[in-house]
């Protein structure tokens, strides 16, 4: 996915301005290290449930404020440095935004992605 991209066309969506003043987006990226015991990981294994992340992302959009929700989540094995998970939110004001980004990642990450962390 590309951030910059995927911003400017919510930029173009209507309505856009008249329900937009804060962005905040989320960049999940592979760690090094465990954060069980900071283990060095040489690589990860990603499963997203798509039909899952969509029923969230829905969830979020319906929420006071929000004007759209965006997901991308990546598969399969990943080293460290590679990007796992997008999230973006845009709304109104910056209480109802990052309340709804920060349940947007929390759901995402507890109902919707499992990962195999690979160790050195």
């Amino acid at each position: 996915m590309d951030i910059n991209q995927a911003i400017a066309d919510l930029k173009k969506e209507p309505g856009f301005n008249d329900n937009v003043g804060m962005i905040l987006v989320h960049n999940g990226i592979v760690r090094g290290w465990s954060r069980k015991d900071r283990a060095e990981v040489t690589a990860i294994e990603v499963n997203p449930d798509r039909e899952k992340i969509e029923e969230i992302r829905k969830d979020i959009e319906a929420k006071e404020g929000i004007f759209r929700a965006v997901a991308h989540a990546y598969s399969g094995p990943m080293k460290p440095g590679d990007d796992v998970l997008y999230l973006i939110v845009a709304g109104d004001i910056r209480e109802n935004v990052k309340a709804a980004l920060a349940e947007f990642l929390d759901r995402v990450k507890a109902e919707a992605v499992t990962k195999k962390e690979i160790f050195a």
